[in-house]
């Protein structure tokens, strides 16, 4: 039971298993939730927390099950990170979408510390990369709301 409830965490309920881009359907999951709560930001600071510290434990887990480092079904990693890219943000399509693809741009290319942040042991190196690529596009985004005059 307790292997299941892992990976059912780590995958984000089987996300993990599509045979085609789980991380990027990860990244909508965790947008769509930003969508629904983002107009409680203490709620979504709640369930964030929550996703993080499941995250860190259950991909860790994970990690250590599989025998291999970051594993690919391991996607909660996205769901906070994007969690994140849009946190305090106005939950508008223009924003959502933007930040869905900054985010997953950092994600992939991985600048400086991300890469470094990804060379942590365990859950904390997956969970943690991720996290340093929402931070860099919340950042972005709101320099660029700002300029646009919101």
């Amino acid at each position: 039971m307790r292997n299941f409830l892992l990976k059912t965490i780590a995958t984000v309920f089987g996300v993990g298993y599509l045979p085609a881009a789980p991380g990027t359907w990860a990244t909508v999951v965790g947008v769509v939730i930003v969508y629904y709560l983002a107009y409680n930001l203490v709620i979504l600071t709640i369930v964030l927390l929550v996703l993080l510290m499941l995250g860190v434990i259950a991909s860790g887990a994970i990690e250590k099950q599989l025998g291999q480092k970051d594993p690919g079904i391991v996607v909660i990693d996205e769901v906070v990170g994007v969690m994140i890219a849009l946190w305090g943000l106005p939950p508008i399509w223009s924003v959502l979408i933007c930040g869905f693809f900054l985010f997953r741009a950092f994600d992939m290319f991985k600048i400086y510390p991300i890469n470094k942040l990804e060379a942590q042991p365990g859950g904390w190196g997956i969970m943690l990369d991720d996290c340093m690529a929402g931070v860099y596009t919340n950042i972005i985004l709101r320099i660029a709301l700002r300029c646009a005059g919101f």
